[in-house]
C-alpha cells in the first residue's frame, strides 16, 4: 500500500460533514506579510482584531519575568482564579469558569447542550465563532437578521424556536456592528426559558450588563475576555458567569489545565491593576469618538455608531475588499465583510490617536 492510498483510506473515516466545514477566518499576522506591504512588519498598523493597542499592564509583564513555576501544572480546579474573577464581576465563585479564551467556553457549552441536528439561534451579522462552534458540534445555526440599523429583531427571535432549538447566544455589544440590545429586550427573550448566552466580551467599552441577574434566571449565561479592556489577547483567558449547575458541567468537561500558569499571574496582576487598565479603556472610548468624527468625513464612507473597541464602516463607493488590500499594502490592516446586511463593509478597530492619523491620511490617499 503507498502512502497515497493510506492516507485516503485514513479520511474516509473522518466525519463526512467535515468536507465541507469551512472553519474560521481568524485576523492577519503582521509577520507573514514581510516583504509583502510598503512599510517594515515592525511599523504595521494593526486595526483589524480588536486588540487593546495600549497592551497589558506593566505588572504583568514584571509577574511573568519573574515567574518561578512554569514547570508546575496550574491548579485544574481553578480555584483562586475563579475567587479573583468572581470578586470583579460581582457574583460568587460557584458562578463562575475560565476558559482559554471565551471561545473555549463557547464550545464547552455547545458540546454539553447539543445533539446533532439541535439548533442555535444567533442574530447575524455576528461574531463567526458561533457558527463555527455549532457546526463543529454537529448542530445547525438559525441566524434571524437585524434590522436595517442591526437592532435585534425580538419578534423574529421567538418565532424562529423550534422544538429542536438548545439555545440562543446573543453579543452586547455586537461584532461587528458595535450595537447594544436593550435590557428589556433582553428579558424578553430570557422569558423564552431556552438557555441564553450573552457575549459581553465588549463590556468595558459600553458599560451595559447582565452579570446582576445570573444569579436569578437559571437560563442565563454571560462571557467575558481580559482580551480587549485587560491587553491579554494573546495568553488567551476569558470566562463565563453561569448557573452553577452548568458550571459544574463545564469544569468536568473541560480540558484538563484549559488555562495555563501564564495567564493565571497575568489576571491577578490586571486585577490588581484596574485604575490602569480602565484609564487604557477610557482613553480608547474617546479614542473611538474621534475615529468616528474623522471617518464620518469621508465622503464614501458611513460609519456606524459603536458601543465597542471598534467602529464599522460602509464603503459607499468601491470595494470592500479592495480599500482592505489597498490599506494593508500600506501597512494599516483593517477587516472587511461580504456577507448579508454587512456586504461591502469594513470594520476598524479603535487605536491610539497616531494610529487614527495614519488610518485617516492612508484612506484620503485612496481616493486620490
Amino acid at each position: 500500500m503507498t502512502t497515497s492510498d493510506f492516507t485516503e483510506g485514513i479520511e474516509k473515516l473522518i466525519r463526512p460533514e467535515l468536507a465541507a466545514f469551512g472553519g474560521y477566518s481568524a485576523a492577519t499576522s503582521p509577520e507573514i506579510l514581510e516583504g509583502k506591504v510598503e512599510v517594515p512588519v515592525e511599523s504595521i498598523i494593526k486595526l483589524d482584531a480588536n486588540e487593546n493597542p495600549y497592551g497589558c499592564s506593566p505588572r504583568v509583564s514584571r509577574a511573568l519575568a519573574n515567574y518561578k513555576n512554569f514547570n508546575i501544572y496550574p491548579d485544574d480546579g481553578q480555584t483562586r482564579l475563579r475567587k479573583l474573577l468572581a470578586g470583579y464581576a460581582g457574583v460568587d465563585a460557584g458562578h463562575i469558569v475560565a476558559g482559554s479564551g471565551s471561545n473555549q467556553l463557547i464550545d464547552l457549552l455547545l458540546r454539553i447542550f447539543l445533539n446533532r441536528g439541535d439548533e442555535v439561534i444567533s442574530c447575524v451579522p455576528t461574531f463567526g465563532i458561533y457558527r463555527f462552534s455549532t457546526e463543529l458540534c454537529g448542530g445547525t445555526l438559525v441566524e434571524v437578521l437585524r434590522d436595517a440599523d442591526f437592532a435585534v429583531d425580538v419578534a423574529k427571535v421567538k418565532a424562529a424556536i423550534t422544538k429542536r432549538t438548545k439555545m440562543i447566544i446573543l453579543t452586547n455589544p455586537n461584532n461587528p456592528t458595535g450595537t447594544v440590545i436593550p435590557p428589556s429586550h433582553i428579558m424578553e427573550i430570557m422569558g423564552a426559558g431556552l438557555p441564553l448566552l450573552i457575549d459581553e466580551a465588549y463590556y468595558e467599552f459600553s458599560g451595559q450588563t447582565v452579570s446582576p441577574l445570573v444569579s436569578r434566571y437559571p437560563n442565563l449565561m454571560v462571557l467575558r475576555t481580559l482580551s480587549k479592556w485587560a491587553g491579554l489577547a494573546g495568553l488567551r483567558v476569558g470566562y463565563g458567569l453561569f448557573p452553577p449547575k452548568i458550571a459544574a458541567y463545564l469544569l468536568r468537561t473541560k480540558i484538563p489545565y484549559n488555562v495555563n500558569v501564564a495567564a493565571l499571574v497575568a489576571v491577578e496582576e490586571s486585577l490588581q491593576d484596574i485604575d490602569y487598565l480602565l484609564g487604557n479603556v477610557k482613553s480608547i472610548i474617546g479614542e473611538r469618538e474621534r475615529l468616528f468624527r474623522e471617518l464620518a468625513r469621508i465622503n464614501w464612507l458611513k460609519p456606524f455608531p459603536s458601543q465597542a473597541n471598534f467602529i464599522l464602516c460602509q464603503v459607499l463607493k468601491g470595494e470592500a475588499r479592495k480599500v482592505w488590500q489597498k490599506l494593508q499594502d500600506k501597512g494599516v490592516l483593517v477587516r472587511y465583510f461580504d456577507e448579508p446586511l454587512v456586504r461591502n463593509y469594513i470594520r476598524i478597530s479603535v487605536g491610539k490617536p497616531e494610529h487614527t492619523d495614519a488610518l485617516i491620511k492612508a484612506l484620503k490617499e485612496l481616493k486620490k
